[in-house]
């Protein structure tokens, strides 16, 4: 297999794994090589469309990053958690029922000739394959079912780095605990470590680099700069309101974020467009001063649905689109601004909606996983910029939506994609804020192109790494 195999590994989730992966496939892209991502198992409600079915967002960002086209391969196995003891199982892209519903400590071994032939394969296409871990290499309790970290990285006999985040301190004790707890054959796979949101003066961390160094015989290969607006989303989302573009704030956009919010990461252009403010509101208060109120995605719609009404969300959000306030639902959220979600096959559940929309929404079996690109028919005030704009997104949802037969119907702005009643406007598609021609209209302005992202990313492990240790990694 010709690829050299380059894996991030994280002393913890969160630690900066998607980030650095994602700026090492543009890297290596950019010496000419033929690059893919790798995740094997993904655990998040961050989905994308692709060819095959849908797969985690950041390896598809990190295939757009590697300028590959994205695939199922890349992340063969992702769950989509819908509460806190039960995943959706998605493999190769689709929904896997026997999976789902297989106990978690035998899943592993059915799943890993799958895992391990995806990433055999990309092996043999490509020049070099940019894997990424998952939470750490070191949860030994999980270690008799590992298909993501050191038993990928034994497989791929890849070059490891191991990044933490330093800005939650106790980073050297994370990187020897980490070290410390894996096997003499894995400790060897490790050429090194890397400090990720460092602030403050670097020569104050000597000579705890040294030390580390001749405790584990792993060098300190890049220590890396707090960086808030490298314009990349978060992998699992972060509610950060440092993300505000810059500029005097003329619009706030407070995002609902319930406990089951799916496909967050669309909304990182919103973070980078001149003078808007985007907040993620958990309670009542959060919406106060709210220009639009975003419901988005979900993974349990009517849990979230349940949530909303007991932190009274509800009631605040009727109160704002009586005032004539913006209200957009994406996906899950235009569910639930229906009048009722229908159950008949245990899929999600059966609700009441918010009544902000004459829609039905029915549960039904099967999954619409697609790519879309439609046009918007003329829309009312106040969304009548969006009018006859033409849009590309994606959609990824159980269930079907109709007019409610014994009420007015609503404004139908696309068929069975999006509806709008007075300052209210409910949606299907996911990715509308990706879409230029959307940011144009709504704002009048652009967000950085995910290509000028990448380059950043690119140009910034460029010139923080030890010179020479990237192309080493591939030697």
């Amino acid at each position: 297999m010709r690829a050299k195999c380059v894996m991030v590994l994280g002393t913890t989730s969160g630690a900066g794994k998607s980030w650095l992966a994602t700026a090492l496939c543009r890297w290596y892209a950019r010496q000419g090589l033929k690059v893919a991502p790798f995740k094997a198992q993904n655990m998040s409600n961050n989905a994308r469309v692709v060819a095959g079915g849908e797969i985690g967002s950041a390896q598809y960002f990190q295939a757009l990053a590697a300028r590959a086209e994205p695939e199922v391969r890349m992340n063969p196995l992702l769950l989509k958690p819908e509460r806190d003891t039960h995943s959706q199982v998605v493999l190769l892209g689709q929904v896997s029922d026997e999976l789902t519903h297989a106990p978690w400590r035998g899943r592993s071994e059915k799943v890993w000739p799958v895992v391990a032939k995806a990433l055999d394969e990309l092996r043999e296409e490509n020049d070099v394959v940019v894997i990424e871990g998952a939470g750490s290499p070191a949860e030994i309790n999980l270690k008799d079912a590992d298909i993501v970290n050191m038993r990928i990285a034994r497989h791929a006999g890849a070059r490891c780095l191991l990044v933490t985040d330093i800005d939650r301190g106790g980073a050297f004790a994370h990187l020897y605990g980490t070290w410390a707890l894996l096997d003499n054959e894995e400790r060897k796979l490790l050429k090194g470590f890397v400090l990720n949101r460092f602030r403050g003066d670097a020569s104050l961390l000597a000579p705890g680099p040294q030390q580390l160094q001749q405790l584990t015989g792993v060098p300190t290969v890049a220590t890396l700069p707090m960086w808030w607006h490298h314009g990349l989303p978060e992998e699992d989302g972060v509610f950060d309101d440092r993300s505000t573009a810059a500029g005097e704030v003329k619009l706030t956009i407070a995002v609902v974020a319930y406990p089951r919010i799916s496909n967050l990461d669309e909304f990182q252009p919103l973070k980078n467009v001149p003078g808007v403010r985007l907040v993620w509101a958990r309670s009542p208060a959060a919406l106060a001063g709210a220009d639009w109120i975003v419901l988005p995605g979900s993974k349990h719609t009517t849990g979230d649905l349940a949530w909303l009404r007991a932190q009274g969300l509800d009631r605040a959000i009727a109160a704002h689109a009586q005032r004539g306030g913006r209200v957009l639902g994406i996906c899950g959220g235009l569910q639930m601004l229906g009048e009722a979600l229908v159950d008949t096959h245990g899929i999600d559940g059966n609700a009441p909606g918010l009544g902000l929309l004459p829609l039905v929404t029915h549960f039904e079996p099967d999954k619409t996983v697609k790519r879309t690109a439609t046009r918007f028919a003329e829309l009312a005030q106040p969304w009548a910029a969006l009018s006859h704009v033409s849009v590309s997104g994606y959609e990824i949802h159980h269930g079907r939506t109709l007019q409610h037969p014994a009420m007015a119907p609503a404004r139908e702005l696309i068929p069975a994609l999006a509806w709008q009643s007075g300052s209210v406007l409910g949606v299907y598609l996911h990715g509308m804020f990706e879409d230029t021609a959307v940011l144009q209209a709504l704002f009048g302005a652009a967000a950085p192109t995910l290509d000028s992202v990448f380059e950043g990313l690119a140009d910034f492990i460029d010139r923080h790494f030890d010179r020479g240790r990237l192309q080493a990694l591939i030697a």
